[in-house]
């Protein structure tokens, strides 16, 4: 697998997509084994936070051995999300794209500034 952070979401997709044919995962990498997956290492990660104060999980990447556990969870969660989307041929970016989007339709700067009220179904 190609390293480094200029490769970028499609990149990675296609590295992740020949790391798994290369061992025949391909047969193991359903939507729900993928989105199971995710959801477990997301956990990994609530896990390494869990019992942090809010200004030790600010400061959590301070500290290398826990900073270090926590930034592979995050790659964990990262593998686990781009090839769920990938199998089921979901842009990321642009699914993220258009989130964003609603969101602020959702969340007007003038309504939402400072508030962590949810906004009303819509």
């Amino acid at each position: 697998m190609t390293s480094g952070g200029d490769a970028g979401v499609g990149g990675l997709t296609e590295a992740l997509r020949r790391f798994a044919d290369e061992r025949d995962w391909g047969q193991f990498h359903t939507p729900k084994n993928l989105a199971m997956a995710l959801a477990g290492e997301v956990g990994e990660l609530l896990a390494e936070l869990q019992w942090l104060t809010p200004e030790e999980s600010a400061t959590v990447m301070a500290d290398p051995e826990a900073g270090g556990r926590v930034r592979a969870e995050i790659g964990d969660v990262m593998i686990y999300l781009v090839r769920l989307a990938d199998v089921l041929g979901i842009d990321l970016v642009e699914a993220a794209t258009d989130k964003l989007a609603d969101s602020a339709r959702r969340y007007p700067v003038e309504r939402a500034r400072g508030s962590a009220a949810k906004a009303p179904d819509a």
